[in-house]
């Protein structure tokens, strides 16, 4: 009586071929999610960012009593150590050493005073669109 143990070619040859079509399959696969991942992380939506920016800069100008230490026309600094800086070079806006938004077209920061009060304008630009925002200090 013969003994069946082992491989044989015919047996190898089809292994190799169904491994080579899944890992075919596989490196479509994930060649596809890929692009997509990539595609996906390159899209800020203006509206977002601005909305980011707001959120955090209307909670600093609402306490009451805080004071503007230096304002300059790429940056603002608060007496309580919180500054808010627009870098050029990397198209984002900073919160002391974070970075809450990005691809920022331009974001410009000035002060004046009208009827006693500190009026801080903030120019945002993102996505071609543009917005002015006037906060008013206690």
């Amino acid at each position: 009586m013969k003994s069946e143990k082992g491989v044989t070619l015919i047996t190898l040859t089809i292994y190799i071929l169904v491994m080579t079509v899944v890992v075919g399959i596989i490196v479509v696969v994930s060649g596809v999610f890929m692009k997509s991942l990539t595609d996906a992380d390159f899209y800020n939506d203006p509206i977002a960012e601005y909305t980011a920016f707001n959120s955090y800069f209307s909670n600093q100008v609402n306490h009451s009593g805080i004071k503007i230490l230096e304002c300059n026309e790429n940056y603002i600094a608060f007496d309580d150590g919180v500054q808010y800086t627009f870098v050029q070079e990397n198209r984002g806006v900073y919160r002391n050493q974070e970075k809450i938004c990005w691809d920022i077209d331009k974001c410009t920061f000035s002060e004046t005073i009208e009827n006693g009060k500190v009026i801080i304008t903030v120019y945002f630009k993102a996505g071609g669109q543009e917005r002015t925002t006037k906060y008013t200090l206690d």
